[in-house]
């Protein structure tokens, strides 16, 4: 593989390893404003509009007892790592954070911050369940009027229709250019193993969305002229679903264990670029129509609970061997929906795994049993 590529594939490594390094760096050299951006639809667009680097606020490993002044034992790993980080002033390089409300937690996030955190300039969003009816989509557009409002008094700017249509357009190349990556990246399991997939799509939060979709399509390009890459034992191949998979050392228990991650059905991950903005309208309508988009995630209102459908659909296309649901611990929307995926997996003689963990796990022992295990079963 060329070098050049090798080296851009490092450097979206090392992105997503740093994230706090790459946005200083990125706010010291272009002297732009950065947002927060909580889980997991937020409008990035928005933020792109105002000039400013959206941030995708998606937890990490830092540990510690700050947030429990503010919330319970049992909330997910995100919520306590990103309120850890946000008392410990890691987010103070921050203008502003858009906290979304998709869960409980999230509500009493938002709340929360306002009184710990004032000077990260909170904007709270709220969505609409029912976004495929024209009164939810009609909601969800006003809400994205009224987050452009925060946010131009939060930066001190002005967000204008045309900007926020270019900011869409960099958007849709962005989405269009994953979409063809994680398509193409099948066919080269050793350089892209579950790990680096996962880091190399993670980097796009922390970056301009311009850059590194420049950076992907170079990488695309540079695949298109080599070879599909051979290994020695075939691979097993799975689907992922669920909120994320972190941290890295699970995803390395799957190169460990013979599996290919071939697709993916994650919020941190495919869910984000999978469903592109509908044509010919304004920019809210079409920012708003992406949303009605979205089928088959449990943080939103599932008419026809088609997770299954959609999953079952993944491992026909990509002939995969199995999938493995991701439970992030104390995450209740994805609980809510493993008692219907497994059964529905089962009634399809589909495999399918159940890994429960924590962003901040100190061992990955028992995981590296289960998976095992199951790669074991599946040959």
């Amino acid at each position: 593989m060329n070098p050049e590529v090798k080296t851009q594939i490092e450097k979206l490594i090392q992105i997503a390893q740093d994230p706090k390094k790459a946005v200083t760096g990125y706010i010291a050299s272009t002297g732009k404003k950065a947002v927060g951006c909580f889980p997991i639809y937020t409008p990035e667009e928005l933020v792109y509009a105002a000039g400013a680097l959206p941030v995708g606020m998606w937890g990490g490993k830092r540990t510690g007892s700050l947030a429990d002044k503010y919330l319970q034992t049992f909330c997910c790993s995100i919520m306590k790592a990103n309120t850890e980080q946000s008392l410990a002033g890691d987010y103070d390089m921050l203008s502003a954070v858009i906290v979304t409300a998709y869960c409980d937690t999230l509500k009493c996030v938002t709340e929360n911050w306002k009184v710990s955190v004032p000077h990260l300039n909170i904007v709270p969003m709220v969505y609409p369940q029912n976004r495929k009816q024209k009164s939810g989509q009609i909601f969800f557009e006003e809400e994205l009027r009224r987050v452009k409002g925060e946010l131009e008094k939060k930066l001190d700017v002005k967000i204008t229709d045309e900007d926020i249509e270019d900011a869409l357009k960099v958007y849709e190349d962005y989405r269009a250019a994953m979409r063809e990556f994680t398509e193409m990246i099948v066919e080269y399991p050793v350089t892209f193993d579950a790990a680096t997939r996962h880091q190399v799509i993670k980097a796009a939060y922390f970056m301009d969305k311009k850059e590194y979709t420049e950076m992907i399509r170079h990488i695309i390009s540079d695949l298109k002229n080599e070879p599909s890459e051979k290994v020695t034992k075939p691979l097993k191949k799975v689907i992922l679903t669920g909120l994320l998979a972190e941290p890295v050392e699970m995803l390395e228990l799957f190169t460990e264990n013979g599996l290919q991650v071939v697709a993916d059905d994650l919020a941190q991950e495919s869910r984000q670029f999978r469903v592109p903005a509908p044509e010919g309208e304004d920019c809210y309508k079409r920012m708003a129509g992406r949303l009605a988009g979205q089928d088959g995630c449990t943080f939103l209102y599932d008419y026809g609970k088609c997770r299954s459908h959609i999953l079952a659909d993944m491992k026909e296309k990509y002939s995969a061997d199995a999938i493995v649901f991701c439970q992030l611990k104390f995450c209740d929307p994805d609980e809510f929906d493993y008692p219907i995926v497994k059964e529905d997996m089962e009634s399809a003689g589909i495999p399918m795994l159940m890994i429960e963990f924590e962003q901040q796990m100190e061992s990955v022992g028992q995981l590296r049993t289960r998976i095992q295990s199951f790669a074991e079963m599946l040959d």
